[in-house]
């Protein structure tokens, strides 16, 4: 498609983006939608906590769960009876209504994010119990902003949960997550502000639907790249899994949890988890469309097909997130936090320009080539300037270092103030002293250890 008729179309669906077809359905229909987006979030959750312990299973050579149901099959049904036949714990020094509101809080924005996921195309209705209707609960011109909001909801169950615990560990681990939180739904929301400019929407069927030539994975992999980092940090999935480090915090805001409500922890990060993967099918793999091979066949996006592609995409993603989990391991939290802000917000800002500039062009049919010289002209003046910029900026580094180091440094009493500070720059720490060496120790003169030799000696003929 050329870039004129490809803009045409784009501003073509923003205007065609009617919704008028969302909430006609009857009340029993529309609850019979709800109930079957509840059931198949539920049956991705206990797949995927199954499919979790098999792949981690087969990627370290090792048996997974064999037990439970065959090929241990049932080891989620397994766990949940467990968790609900533990002992139910409140430590003396929690909050007690916000202890005991923190996993609802954590669990329902959960469940809330899928009312506007598409399974099926809106000029293609289904027919159940002889009703034509959407395979979508509903829709709305800002669908994507309310995934947002239910997302950031969801971390205040995780912030109070570690604050009423009345323990240092999980207020560590809630104060991490909000970090979390905040660092990488910037980049998410960056990476989705280029998908609006593309398709000239915000609402997630009018994406989908615009996503009917090429996949936005491959209009824009940037996009794509930068909301696979961030939607790992969003779900707290290993590597980014921080708030629950068990090697730092024992279990960070989950430590005073048990029985029922840290299953309600424990099912809201999966569902956290599934809610993203639909996400990133619905925004950059066509949502609800047929593969490659498949889309040839003239029915593979109408009927009943189209649920089906949506859930094999979305297994796929998932199984990147457990893929992931057994090749890389946890992340440094400074690391993590310079990724978000120091990498994926610029890179995202910069990218948000070029995607913007490339659409006015479009929209002014400027000629592809065109588009493509004064793109990359650009482009290539920008990496020349950072690349003059940090041949200068090394250069002051090194000036700078040197006259630190011909500066005399003066020392300093690090316990002057009663207890142990870090030094200031240009300070230096005093030589700290060593024990000797056993080297040292055999050097000793013969003279002395002669005299030792000899008081130990009288000393044992005194005593006998």
């Amino acid at each position: 498609m050329a870039p004129a008729a490809h803009a045409e179309h784009t501003l073509r669906l923003a205007q065609e983006a009617d919704l008028s077809m969302f909430g006609q359905d009857p009340f029993w229909l529309i609850l019979i939608k709800a109930v079957g987006c509840f059931a198949i979030l539920m049956l991705f959750v206990l797949i995927s906590i199954v499919m979790e312990r098999k792949v981690l299973g087969w990627m370290q050579l090792r048996i997974g769960p064999n037990r439970h149901g065959p090929w241990g099959m049932l080891q989620s049904l397994a766990d949940g009876v467990k968790l609900m036949l533990k002992e139910d714990i409140i430590v003396k020094g929690a909050d007690r209504p916000v202890f005991l509101l923190a996993p609802v809080l954590a669990a329902v924005p959960a469940f809330m994010a899928i009312a506007v996921i598409p399974f099926g195309p809106a000029d293609h209705p289904v027919n159940i119990f002889g009703t034509e209707t959407v395979l979508q609960l509903t829709d709305l011109p800002v669908a994507l902003l309310y995934v947002l909001a239910t997302s950031a909801i969801a971390v205040y169950g995780t912030v109070l949960a570690g604050w009423s615990s009345g323990s240092t560990y999980p207020l560590l681990g809630g104060v991490r997550a909000t970090a979390q939180v905040i660092s990488y739904e910037v980049a998410m929301g960056l990476s989705f502000a280029a998908v609006f400019l593309y398709s000239g929407s915000m609402s997630t069927s009018a994406i989908v639907d615009a996503q009917d030539d090429r996949w936005f994975m491959i209009l824009l992999p940037v996009s794509f790249l930068m909301y696979m980092v961030a939607m790992v940090g969003e779900a707290h999935r290993p590597p980014f899994d921080m708030p629950e480090s068990e090697g730092d915090l024992v279990g960070g805001y989950l430590t005073e949890y048990s029985s029922i409500k840290f299953a309600f922890f424990m099912m809201s990060e999966y569902i956290h988890t599934v809610t993203v993967s639909m996400l990133m099918t619905t925004v950059f793999l066509g949502g609800w469309r047929a593969p490659a091979p498949l889309s040839f066949w003239e029915g593979a996006n109408s009927g009943w097909w189209p649920l089906l592609w949506f859930i094999v995409k979305t297994a796929a993603v998932v199984f990147f997130f457990m893929w992931i989990r057994a090749t890389l391991p946890r992340v440094r939290y400074d690391q993590f936090m310079v990724l978000g802000w120091k990498v994926l917000i610029p890179i995202a800002l910069v990218w948000l320009m070029l995607v913007a500039t490339v659409r006015a062009m479009q929209n002014e049919d400027y000629d592809f080539r065109e588009i493509v010289l004064y793109v990359g002209g650009g482009v290539l003046a920008l990496l020349l300037l950072s690349f003059v910029f940090d041949v200068f900026r090394d250069r002051a580094e090194e000036r700078r270092e040197a006259e630190e180091a011909a500066r005399p440094h003066a020392t300093f009493d690090p316990m002057a103030g009663g207890f142990p500070v870090p030094p200031l720059p240009g300070q230096t720490l005093p030589p700290v002293p060593r024990r000797p060496s056993r080297a040292a120790k055999e050097k000793v003169p013969a003279s002395v250890s002669g005299e030792s030799t000899e008081g130990t000696q009288g000393e044992e003929g005194d005593d006998a």
